[in-house]
């Protein structure tokens, strides 16, 4: 059983920045695709970014390309969403999720609960 718990969402300003952290437990998580997957009010769940388990390559939405860096520390099992130049846009609820596929779409298999992340203009 994997269990993901998110932190770091709040309020803020926009071009204000925040770091997500998204501490996995229960099996260890390093060859797996971690990703930061996002639902906005009345809206679908969109991908935001992932890092695959081997190798680390990156993948991002070309909404927040140039703005959020997505990170692991394997020693940790945790992974990271730097998110800088923030928009209103970005306002949503950000899930941590997790797959043995490396993939960008919002189809993972396993989800955390999610942490509120506010952008005020």
């Amino acid at each position: 059983q994997v269990q993901l718990v998110e932190s770091g969402g709040g309020l803020v300003q926009a071009g204000d920045s925040l770091r997500l952290s998204c501490a996995a437990s229960g099996r260890t998580l390093s060859s797996y695709t971690m990703a930061w997957i996002r639902q906005a009010p009345g809206k679908e769940r969109e991908f935001v970014a992932a890092i695959a388990g081997i190798g680390s390559s990156t993948v991002y939405a070309d909404s927040v390309k140039g703005r959020f860096t997505i990170s692991r520390d394997k020693a940790k099992n945790t992974v990271y969403l730097q998110m800088n130049s923030l928009k209103p846009e970005d306002t949503a609820v950000y899930y941590c999720a997790a797959d043995f596929m490396y993939r960008s779409d919002p189809k993972y298999k396993y989800w955390g609960q999610g942490t509120q992340v506010t952008v005020s203009s």
